[in-house]
């Protein structure tokens, strides 16, 4: 069995006052601590990728603040002490700010990380 507290998972991606810190945590799934500042809009990062949007589904639960996510469908709505599932094809906007811990298949996220570092660069 593998377990990880957000101190024990090596930071990924860092900027802005985005802070994604991801490590794989067993079965093919990586787990991720994500803080998100009010006013991160992750659209521009995620240019390029099919639909500019996330292609990695993810289960998540938002420990803190509120989050819009765009879709192909619409726009939702979600806030601390949800959890939640995000099918591939969406954009997540930081409404206040916030704290996640998401599960996600370990190498499609791998691709999207290495994308919005790519975007950065």
């Amino acid at each position: 069995m593998t377990a990880a507290t957000r101190n024990d998972v090596p930071v990924a991606l860092q900027g802005d006052g985005v802070e994604l810190r991801t490590k794989p945590i067993g079965g093919g799934l990586s787990v991720g601590y994500i803080t998100l500042p009010r006013g991160t809009d992750m659209g521009p990062a995620l240019k390029g990728l099919p639909d500019d949007a996330c292609q990695c589904p993810h289960w998540g639960y938002l420990l803190k603040g509120r989050l819009r996510v765009r879709t192909a469908a619409g726009e939702e709505e979600y806030e601390a002490g949800q959890a939640y599932y995000w099918g591939p094809g969406h954009v997540p906007v930081a409404l206040e700010d916030s704290e996640l811990v998401e599960f996600s298949p370990s190498e499609d996220f791998q691709q999207v990380i290495d994308h919005v570092v790519a975007q950065a660069g």
